[in-house]
């Protein structure tokens, strides 16, 4: 029987040596980038993101620059021009313009005492998002700080800690804000009455109340978020080293742990935002937001609520508005977290 064996000739040309076009072309270019230039990269390529970014920055303005430069302030009364619609003016101001004056026109009307519904409009944006980015701070401090401890000391002090996270679910939200704001009302008006402190009576208790719920209550969502990473970062190797070179507890949390999940915590702190700013308003609705008059979103749907057949432009502007902000904190939030979330780079 015949066999074939494979031939073991061997060609030299099989074993020369690269061209420096061939080796060129076999080498893969790619830039070195760090985890934030990535992730930013990411996020300009989602364009719905980026669009929401766009329109924050547009509210930004909105609400803390361009009431700087607008002509009523939201508290000044105009006598003869209550309750008008957008583009229109009073008696006394068309007096005025007869005469030959300037009138700058009132962009979204006026409400029922004659003020500039547009310089209220800014200013209640101001308000609600000013509580959105404070309530998010406050949570992000304290979640972050309390999830870092329970994850990374673990054990019976993790059990602990997450039964309590397991208690604050449960007590309604809305009760504790009235319970605190009355508790506070007669505490803080003696207080506004030290120097450097009016500040407190401008606020007003109810407001107050709304940060200390978020400080007491809100925060659980972003402990167990931390916890969940810190409980994998701390098997990491450079905690392992951080141990062996006498780094103490706190160091290694604040230093290698922390630093290493911000990502996380800033997406988390803006999906926070609109949560905050959502919660503030539809307690202004019902009441317990700022003083007046101070205005926020919410207050203003609740004064315009007697007005919606009249006038519903009234009800319809702070409504749409706070949609509209909700809307693209949210959607700049899902931007983030698929552009800083390693689970969901591919």
């Amino acid at each position: 029987m015949n066999k074939k064996f494979p031939s073991l000739h061997l060609n030299p040309d099989d074993f020369a040596l690269a061209s420096p076009d061939e080796k060129q072309s076999l080498v893969v270019m790619r830039e070195s980038v760090n985890f934030w230039k990535d992730g930013l990269r990411r996020l300009r390529k989602n364009k719905v993101a980026m669009v929401s970014l766009v329109f924050v920055i547009i509210v930004m303005i909105f609400a803390y620059i361009l009431p700087s430069f607008w002509p009523y302030s939201y508290e000044q009364m105009i006598q003869t021009s209550e309750n008008l619609k957008p583009f229109t003016y009073g008696s006394a101001e068309q007096a005025r313009i007869d005469a030959g004056e300037s009138v700058f026109p009132h962009i979204c009307g006026t409400d029922k005492l004659g003020r500039d519904f547009a310089a209220r409009l800014m200013m209640g944006t101001r308000i609600s998002l000013t509580v959105g980015l404070i309530c998010a701070a406050l949570v992000l401090i304290v979640g972050s700080i309390y999830g870092a401890i329970a994850g990374f000391i673990g054990g019976w002090v993790d059990n602990i800690m997450m039964r309590i996270t397991d208690i604050l679910y449960t007590i309604p939200d809305v009760l504790l804000i009235i319970l605190l704001s009355v508790i506070l009302k007669p505490r803080l008006e003696e207080l506004a009455q030290l120097p450097g402190l009016k500040w407190m009576q401008t606020v007003g208790p109810n407001l107050i109340a709304i940060f200390l719920v978020f400080v007491l209550l809100y925060w659980v969502g972003m402990a167990r978020i931390t916890r969940s990473q810190i409980l994998v970062l701390k098997e990491s190797e450079y905690v392992t080293a951080a141990r062996a070179m006498g780094a103490g507890k706190s160091r290694i949390i604040r230093k290698h742990l922390l630093t290493n999940c911000i990502g996380t915590l800033i997406v988390t702190t803006t999906l926070q935002i609109p949560s905050a700013i959502f919660t503030e308003s539809y307690l202004s609705f019902l009441g317990l937001g700022v003083s007046a008059p101070m205005p926020s979103l919410g207050s203003l749907a609740t004064d315009a609520v007697k007005g919606m057949n009249t006038y519903p432009h009234l009800l319809f502007m702070p409504a749409i508005l706070i949609s509209v902000i909700i809307l693209a904190f949210n959607l700049l939030g899902d931007g983030l977290r698929d552009a800083f979330d390693p689970k969901l780079k591919s």
